[in-house]
């Protein structure tokens, strides 16, 4: 049944990584930003599996609800500071090698230390929220309050859901089942690692 459950997850996804639940409309709103801030982790495949398996990490560690926590705050915090005009640089690669590392750690049955996990979560975290930032930041003239207050309360529940909801799944399923999903998340975080790392050969070979 948990094989069922991932398998759809993956299929349901979106493939292209990045969308806009709005179509790219502008938010005037604290219910449209909710709402963005929803659909934001949920269709980028690469946020929806790191925080699945954030969750799933974090309940194998036996600190489900402060990885959570840690991770969640921390990928606020990115968020708000791109947001405000800084920058993370090399922000995708950082997100791949986030599911590369915790993904793997999962699929090898290495999960660290609560307080190296949580460490490492929040670390990560930063970047996700960063690029979660790319959500406000078409907004002509910035995001006004509201919109921002709904933005980042639509991201911060929708992936504490997530990742509680895959933490307590793994406690009804069997150990092969967490090191599976890890595996999965590891194969996407080396996928878009390779597609980067063409994209950058390529651009190379022809100049650019």
């Amino acid at each position: 049944m948990f094989r069922l459950a991932l398998l759809a997850l993956v299929l349901s996804a979106s493939p292209a990584l990045a969308h806009h639940p709005l179509d790219g409309l502008p938010m005037q709103t604290f219910g449209q930003g909710l709402l963005s801030g929803v659909g934001h982790p949920i269709l980028g495949l690469d946020h929806l599996f790191f925080v699945a398996v954030a969750g799933i990490a974090a309940h194998v560690a036996r600190a489900p609800l402060i990885g959570v926590l840690g991770y969640v705050l921390s990928m606020l915090a990115g968020c708000m500071i791109v947001a405000s005009g800084a920058a993370f640089p090399l922000q995708e690669a950082v997100i791949a090698l986030s599911l590369l590392v915790v993904g793997g750690l999962l699929a090898l049955g290495r999960v660290p230390t609560p307080r190296v996990l949580i460490a490492l979560l929040a670390g990560f975290g930063l970047f996700h929220g960063a690029a979660f930032s790319d959500g406000i930041a078409g907004q002509e003239g910035g995001a006004s309050l509201p919109v921002l207050l709904g933005y980042l309360a639509g991201l911060a529940v929708t992936q504490a859901a997530i990742a509680c909801i895959a933490g307590a799944l793994t406690a009804r399923a069997t150990r092969m089942a967490a090191q599976l999903t890890g595996a999965m998340a590891g194969g996407v975080g080396l996928y878009l690692m390779l597609d980067m790392a063409e994209g950058v050969l390529v651009r190379a070979l022809i100049g650019a």
